[in-house]
């Protein structure tokens, strides 16, 4: 990259279950956290980048901030749009359209349902394509139990291998203070035990849900130097999509993941045997085994080993979602923000108990929708 970009800021907001607060409030308190971390103020932001459900996101939370930005970018693509969003913003930093982007999110996904006031991702009418699948209660958890099942046809997959994902993330949890699941381990036949919410997927195999926020500030290398915080590079990029209703999923094993991975990682001069730590989006275990075949960190099908084998805990030689990721830490919706987060914090050795001795690449990785769109980012030191 001719110019260089970095993250220069990071937050999260409170997290957890928090029905006294709103989803504004949220995004407000990350946000003011992200720029207090960056030494920025309020008015040195001109980049705004962010989706929600409100009508017209952009304007009514920049107005809720404060702000009147010159850049303003609201793509959603699921998951995945936080990692799209950095290479959205490295494009307008570079082109000179802003000079301070902030990224940030803010989601009450689990007081919403106890209230309740969100419904599940069927609606009870579905129109256009939606209506074919919507017609035999093709669940959310029921689309990635499909792919799951594939999987296990395919290579052999078993569920203990589905489930040793879930155990690795509790494990890194146990290092997070701020893990939904901290303080409750989970062993290889506890998960193995947990209720079947969806054949193969068991309650352990699937995300919490919570509410929370998250920001993260990135401007230009020059300016980066003089804020308070150690920048972390952004080293690759990489955006691409798929499908949106599973019935169009050419083929299992050709994910968006594949084409990101490469791009991101071609840009940054680097392979998967570089990057140090790996935080990849992980809702359900079965998204982990494929994204680490399509983004290369193993063979079709050799995923499900690998997880086995305990590569993927704390100690193991694949460190990924260091924070105990969506299945044990938090997942407020969209969590592609919080990959951002833990991977700068890494990259500046701030982690405490799960920190990753001499972590100098990180490699971020967001799934939207059914597999449907994928972004990868590589971060360095």
């Amino acid at each position: 990259m001719a110019t260089r970009i970095c993250i220069a800021g990071i937050a999260e907001s409170e997290c957890g279950h928090l029905p006294d607060r709103t989803a504004l409030q949220l995004h407000q308190q990350a946000a003011r956290a992200a720029l207090e971390d960056a030494g920025l103020q309020r008015n040195d932001v001109d980049g705004v980048f962010s989706c929600g459900e409100d009508w017209m996101h952009p304007m009514l939370l920049a107005e809720y901030l404060g702000l009147q930005p010159t850049y303003v970018d609201s793509t959603q693509v699921g998951g995945a749009s936080w990692e799209l969003f950095v290479g959205h913003a490295v494009g307008a930093l570079q082109a000179g359209l802003c000079r301070v982007a902030l990224l940030v999110y803010g989601s009450t996904a689990r007081s919403d349902v106890r209230r309740p006031r969100r419904a599940g991702d069927v609606p009870v009418a579905p129109r256009g394509p939606a209506q074919y699948e919507g017609a035999y209660g093709l669940t959310l958890v029921g689309k990635y139990a499909l792919a799951a099942r594939r999987h296990m046809h395919e290579y052999g997959t078993t569920s203990r291998q589905l489930a040793a994902v879930a155990v690795a993330a509790n494990r890194w949890a146990q290092l997070n203070p701020k893990a939904f699941h901290h303080g409750k381990p989970m062993s290889l036949d506890a998960a193995m035990q947990t209720r079947m919410i969806a054949d193969p997927l068991r309650q352990a195999d699937c995300c919490v849900r919570t509410d929370g926020g998250g920001a993260v500030v990135l401007t230009t290398e020059e300016q980066a130097r003089d804020l308070r915080r150690k920048p972390v590079r952004v080293l690759g990029v990489g955006e691409a999509l798929s499908h949106l209703h599973l019935s169009q999923w050419a083929d299992m094993p050709d994910l968006p993941a594949q084409h990101t991975g490469r791009r991101a990682l071609q840009q940054a001069g680097v392979a998967p045997k570089d990057i140090d730590v790996l935080q990849v989006y992980d809702a359900f275990t079965v998204m982990v085994l494929l994204s680490l075949e399509a983004l290369g960190f193993c063979g079709r099908g050799e995923s499900g080993a690998l997880a086995e084998s305990g590569a993927l805990e704390p100690g193991g030689r694949l460190p990924i979602n260091t924070d105990g990721g969506a299945l044990a830490a938090n997942h407020p919706g969209m969590r592609g923000l919080f990959l951002l987060i833990e991977a700068a914090r890494q990259l500046r050795g701030e982690c405490a108990a799960r920190q990753v001795p001499n972590a100098r690449l990180a490699l971020c990785h967001g799934t939207g929708g059914y597999f449907s769109s994928a972004a990868t980012v590589v971060l360095g030191a």
